[in-house]
């Protein structure tokens, strides 16, 4: 596993995202590379929430400039009641579930 120095937390951007799972659930991150995060979740390679519910996409990405900005950002959303979330994937997808 890579050290991470505090710059790589500090330097932007850094982005807040909101993966579908298939057990129709959302979950929550942060990541500088969402792709490479991504993969990582579908490997089995991410939190344990996705290594039991497998990510199916993406649904919704917001940018920030710096780590404590999307980590601020993560916990609000993480707070929010699921039809809060869903209101989020559905702004950025057009469809209601």
């Amino acid at each position: 596993m890579q050290k991470k120095n505090s710059s790589n937390f500090s330097d932007g951007p850094w982005f807040v995202y909101i993966i579908l799972c298939d057990n129709n659930s959302l979950y929550t991150g942060i990541a500088k590379d969402i792709e490479r995060r991504f993969k990582e979740h579908t490997k089995g390679k991410g939190a344990k929430y996705t290594r039991m519910y497998k990510p199916v996409c993406i649904v919704h990405t917001e940018e920030y400039e710096n780590h404590s900005l999307a980590i601020k950002r993560e916990i609000e959303i993480k707070s929010y009641p699921t039809n809060k979330k869903r209101k989020l994937h559905n702004k950025d997808i057009g469809v209601f579930l």
